[in-house]
């Protein structure tokens, strides 16, 4: 089997798991696999303006999950992580922008003007907090969906969850709003049930070719 059709075999595999089986647990080793995937992901400006909590914590999860419409994917997977959109890291005067962009090992000017064209274009961004949790959420997808990727491919569930109260998670989880704020919550396990029919668009319906 080529490596395209391994891969394509991995998205297959892939669904959202909506219950998952509360006697099988994830080791340590392909959690760390699945974590450090969503390390290794590309963010905007190179900032990584983000956070995994992973919770295995029962008494938490039981907390948490009124205020995530009661799903029960919440408190019957084996690792629940709550990915986090940063906020004050990516503000110029924070240091955190200049900081990570000196790994680059640009000289002074070059890192001045490069700080000057991120502030420049970013300047409605940056604004208010609520814009930058906007702009930073969005990167957290990019680890989300390699994770999630990460995890089918070495036979782990999960399942993307937008659908919890934010304010009162981010309250159970007595967060500093101010860095870091609530984007998804992400299980992860093994299922229970066999998994649905995945249903999907034909190639020509969502693909155009522009020559």
């Amino acid at each position: 089997m080529s490596k395209k059709e391994d891969f394509l075999k991995i998205m297959d595999f892939r669904h959202a798991c909506k219950l998952f089986d509360e006697t099988k647990k994830i080791s340590d080793e392909d959690m760390h696999y699945i974590l450090e995937v969503a390390r290794k992901s590309p963010s905007s400006f190179g900032m990584e303006a983000w956070k995994f909590l992973v919770i295995t914590n029962d008494e938490l999860r039981e907390k948490l999950r009124p205020f995530c419409w009661n799903q029960p994917q919440i408190t019957t997977c084996s690792h629940l992580v709550v990915v986090l959109a940063g906020i004050d890291t990516l503000k110029v005067e924070s240091g955190v922008v200049r900081s990570q962009l000196m790994r680059r090992n640009l000289p002074k000017e070059k890192l001045d003007a490069f700080i000057e064209v991120y502030a420049s274009h970013l300047s409605d961004v940056l604004h208010d907090d609520d814009k930058i949790y906007q702009w930073s959420a969005r990167q957290t997808y990019i680890a989300a969906a390699n994770m999630m990727s990460a995890a089918s491919s070495i036979g782990i569930d999960s399942c993307p969850i937008e659908g919890f109260e934010k304010e009162s998670v981010e309250k159970v989880l007595e967060l500093d709003t101010t860095k870091f704020q609530v984007s998804m919550m992400l299980p992860f396990g093994y299922r229970i049930n066999e998994q649905s029919k995945q249903l999907r668009l034909d190639f020509e319906s969502v693909v155009e070719f522009i020559k």
